[in-house]
């Protein structure tokens, strides 16, 4: 794993790389993505010493479980050597955060992704939910789940920062393990970072997204549905422009810039091999050598 650090998560005792392995692509989210060049993907992810993968059953309607589930399994090593995440809670046909629901998903997640347990298991996107459901009914529900062997830890996510402290402080402590955050730590918003210290007090490990702020922070700039306000958008793209001036890549520096806070476990990142999705060519990252998404609008 030279190159990419690996760091802790909480008071899990996993161990992540810094950089984390964002699937939804492989479900074809962002424009078709052929199997072979999926399986490829995350083989040389692997290589390069990424060993976080992260899914759900949302993307592309459980077909990213699906490929990376058949990437893992020819990955051909110990069951130990890598880190696999997914969610709960969000499917294609809507929300469902029921204890029946999650407790189903579970085994489906695991039959697509060929193994006997995930790391982490996420209840996805809450906001969309009632957060008293994910309190009262959701977690506990996981928490049965863990013991059963068929999880080792809890997670959340969402896009407001206010559902992590209206959860965790209202469940016992411990029960929730992880949370992922994106779009607020990167070089245009870091309001992610006033919530470290209550996260670290709670033992909470904290994973981010969308280092590209969902493609605002790239030289071709976001697609149109966007919901950044115009401002924003021309302001990063002043910023792209001045960068790309001077012979920078804004995209490399904003993932610098989100790598570089200890206190986070790891970056997930929107990766596949699909040659329009990718420019061609190689980015040092913190010593590491990746090749850097910059179209891929989940980064």
């Amino acid at each position: 794993m030279a190159g990419i650090g690996v760091r802790g998560v909480g008071n899990t005792g996993l161990k992540v790389s810094s950089l984390g392995f964002g699937a939804s692509p492989l479900g074809n989210v962002f424009g078709n993505v052929k199997e072979e060049d999926a399986i490829a993907s995350v083989h040389e992810a692997f290589r390069l010493g990424i060993n976080f993968f992260d899914t759900s059953p949302y993307y592309g309607g459980t077909l990213s479980e699906k490929m990376l589930g058949k990437a893992l399994k020819t990955l051909m090593v110990p069951r130990d050597q890598y880190v696999v995440s997914t969610k709960c809670g969000r499917y294609a046909e809507g929300f469902d955060f029921s204890a029946e629901r999650v407790t189903q998903s579970i085994d489906e997640s695991l039959a697509r992704l060929n193994l006997d347990y995930v790391d982490i298991l996420q209840c996805h996107d809450i906001e969309f939910g009632s957060l008293d459901q994910i309190v009262n009914e959701t977690i506990p529900a996981l928490q049965k789940l863990k013991e059963t062997g068929k999880i080792r830890y809890i997670g959340i996510t969402g896009l407001p920062l206010y559902v992590f402290t209206y959860v965790l402080d209202r469940v016992p402590s411990g029960s929730v393990d992880v949370i992922l955050s994106y779009c607020h730590y990167s070089i245009n918003d870091t309001s992610l970072e006033d919530l470290l210290p209550y996260l670290k007090s709670k033992g909470v490990g904290v994973i981010t997204a969308s280092p590209l702020s969902m493609g605002l922070l790239t030289e071709n700039g976001p697609p149109e549905w966007h919901p950044a306000p115009s401002e924003l958008k021309s302001a990063c793209a002043a910023a792209a422009a001045h960068c790309k001036a001077k012979g920078k890549n804004i995209s490399k520096l904003s993932l610098q810039y989100s790598l570089k806070n200890k206190d986070i476990a790891s970056v997930l990142v929107g990766m596949n091999s699909v040659q329009q999705k990718w420019q061609q060519k190689k980015l040092q990252v913190l010593g590491a050598t990746l090749f850097l998404p910059t179209c891929d609008q989940s980064s």
